[in-house]
């Protein structure tokens, strides 16, 4: 790692190559661990995620294509991950289903009376508050590494 100044003024920050595809990959693997986590704690317990999602208004009828499409969809993702030729896609769509579940918190946050989860597993022990920042915080490190894979061109 390496500090260059230019300009006077503005500091930038020089990471070799084999440094960023590590970053990179680092980011990857902990993308597609939440990814597989979660999928397979949604498809375990199937009947309780689709009749969670029976119970939020404006997708409740929607519930049952939600409770497959969701959990599939981040299992392609993380597939997308694993392959060098295809990562790039899968940050981009990493990064948009986190924005759609982390607009969906923050319109629960704002105008909801009940707050159900149905993240599955673990997380689901976080309050929505911690939810909001879980999903900001992964999606700062796939916007990081979709970042890192330009410069590294």
């Amino acid at each position: 790692m390496m500090m260059q100044k230019l300009n006077n003024k503005t500091l930038r920050l020089t990471l070799s190559n084999q440094t960023q595809t590590n970053l990179i990959w680092a980011i990857c693997y902990c993308c597609i661990f939440l990814l597989v986590y979660t999928a397979y704690a949604k498809i375990e317990d199937h009947d309780r995620f689709y009749k969670g999602l029976l119970r939020v208004s404006y997708i409740g009828d929607y519930a049952l294509l939600i409770s497959w499409l969701v959990p599939l969809s981040e299992l392609l993702i993380a597939v997308l991950l694993l392959v060098p030729q295809l990562q790039k896609w899968g940050l981009y769509l990493f990064t948009a289903m986190m924005g759609v579940f982390t607009l969906y918190i923050a319109s629960m946050l704002l105008w909801a009376t009940k707050l159900p989860c149905h993240c599955g597993g673990a997380i689901e022990k976080l309050s929505w508050s911690q939810h909001l920042w879980f999903n900001l915080a992964f999606m700062a490190l796939a916007s990081l590494a979709i970042w890192l894979k330009k410069q590294s061109k």
